[in-house]
């Protein structure tokens, strides 16, 4: 067992083990194999006397017995037995009060190098006396059996809150790895009155905190990273009686199709050694990284420490948001890039959690399409949306927190048609709405979702602006606003429950 390396011992450790390659910029490239996402069907959740009567049961959280939960520890305990594997202390949640101790078992050494990368890195003296309230075993090679371990294919996810640990199998995927501790969190904090909450956050010179929700693709990450900002955190964070607080100690930015010129925080990222660089296409001769390359997936993805962005806040914490954004990637092409919300208007749209899936963030996805996620995180989130939509609503009215609707998705027609609005026009709109000027702008209503729109704003074409209006045919845009209305209806009908 080789406990507590650091990220270059890991990494000679995996180029001695043939885990994967440097680049000749010095990042670390590797596959995973056919699982280059997350497997959300493949997740299950250990039942017990709590959770039995507090997680959201469903095809999302699915049930293992504990019998068969400690059946399968004992196999994998048994497969780690045999071989070297590596062992890293960290801790989640940039917060004295809420932070939670882990201890990750990983079979390869660069997913010790991912635990470094994502979590938060314990001092010398914490190490010393390192308890964990947590354990998590990253086993790939050990592959479930469903006949035997209770899972559905060789893959498996299993989060038990009894035994304070959670256990992935058959899967290299590192993904599955952050968001099993996210689940953990989220499941761990509402009780405490602390908000769980998929979204980046950053924070202006004078120290107001904006908050941005949305799906994996609807550019949390890009758009959170902005030289004009500090960066909090990229994906998971809390929001407790003193703030916003970052979970973690990295980010875990998807690679595709990375511009220098639109995200150079991110890109130069790629050109440092202790990036890990995920299923990213590489020359095998001159070790050239292609970032525009789909050759092993759509999914490729960065992972790097936070400290690697240049102006990024060392706390990892920030005060109560003054703003929050909620992204969605329409791929139908009818909401507009940006538009003022009302407290009722946040509820709604936290609980649809509407964005297109886009190609790569789970398995088998081509191609964009419609998808409803509760609380822009569901397959995160183990209790019921209502916990968490509850916490937010309260949380909002409290603290006077100012929210809009941000499409970073396609306008002029839906997806094939239309075209992805430019990442330098949702910038111009954020930094508008985020100083305060967007609120005293003219806004107008439109007809279907009742949104209201600002008339116009620097840097971006008013047609952009109003969705309609970038379309050629208004009547095809009216039948187009009409579908993904009763999209959101029916689904938010559907789900009186989570409200």
């Amino acid at each position: 067992m080789h406990r507590n390396l650091s990220s270059s011992a890991l990494i000679e450790e995996a180029v001695r083990r043939g885990e994967g390659v440097l680049s000749n910029q010095g990042a670390f490239v590797v596959r995973t194999g056919k699982y280059t996402g997350r497997s959300p069907y493949d997740k299950f959740t250990v039942l017990d006397a709590d959770s039995e009567k507090n997680v959201w049961w469903g095809p999302i959280n699915q049930k293992m017995q504990p019998e068969q939960a400690q059946k399968l520890y004992e196999r994998i305990s048994s497969y780690l037995e045999n071989q070297d594997y590596f062992v890293q202390d960290c801790c989640v949640g940039n917060s004295d009060k809420h932070k939670l101790k882990i201890r990750v078992h990983s079979e390869f050494a660069w997913h010790s190098v991912f635990a470094r990368n994502m979590f938060l890195n314990p001092g010398e003296s914490e190490l010393q006396d390192f308890t964990p309230d947590y354990n998590i075993y990253h086993v790939p090679g050990y592959k479930a059996d469903p006949a035997v371990d209770g899972t559905r294919s060789e893959a498996g996810v299993v989060i038990d809150f009894g035994a304070k640990r959670i256990m992935i199998c058959g899967t290299e995927y590192a993904g599955e790895v952050k968001k099993s501790v996210f689940t953990l969190m989220n499941y761990l904090l509402p009780p405490k009155g602390v908000m769980g909450m998929h979204c980046s956050a950053n924070m202006a010179k004078n120290g107001e905190t904006a908050v941005f929700f949305g799906l994996s693709g609807t550019g949390k990450t890009t758009l959170s990273a902005d030289p004009e900002r500090s960066l909090i955190g990229d994906d998971e964070h809390g929001w407790d009686e003193e703030g916003v607080f970052n979970f973690e100690g990295g980010c875990y930015a998807k690679g595709i199709r990375l511009s220098a010129k639109d995200e150079p925080e991110i890109f130069q990222t790629t050109q440092t050694f202790g990036t890990l660089l995920e299923n990213i296409a590489i020359d095998p001769n001159t070790r050239e990284i292609n970032l525009d390359s789909d050759e092993h997936t759509e999914n490729t993805r960065i992972s790097y420490d936070i400290s690697q962005i240049p102006n990024v806040c060392p706390e990892g914490k920030g005060g109560h948001p003054k703003h929050i954004v909620m992204l969605t990637c329409d791929a139908f092409g009818v909401l507009p890039p940006i538009s003022k919300l009302t407290k009722d208007q946040v509820m709604y749209h936290f609980i649809n959690g509407y964005t297109a899936r886009v190609a790569g963030t789970e398995r088998g996805v081509k191609e964009p399409s419609a998808v409803f996620s509760a609380c822009f995180g569901a397959p995160f989130m183990p209790r019921p949306p209502s916990v968490y939509a509850k916490l937010l609503g309260e949380k909002i009215e409290k603290h006077k927190v100012q929210c809009w609707l941000v499409n970073t998705g396609w306008s002029g027609g839906p997806y094939g048609v239309g075209s992805r609005l430019k990442i330098s026009w949702t910038r111009a709109l954020l930094n508008t709405a985020l100083s305060g000027e967007m609120e005293n702008a003219e806004f107008i209503k439109e007809p279907f979702f009742d949104l209201m729109i600002p008339k116009e704003a620097a840097g971006v074409p008013e047609e952009i602006l109003d969705p309609k209006r970038a379309w050629k045919d208004p009547a095809a845009y009216d039948e187009k606003a009409k579908e993904l209305l009763k999209l959101f209806k029916d689904n938010y009908e559907g789900n009186v429950h989570l409200r």
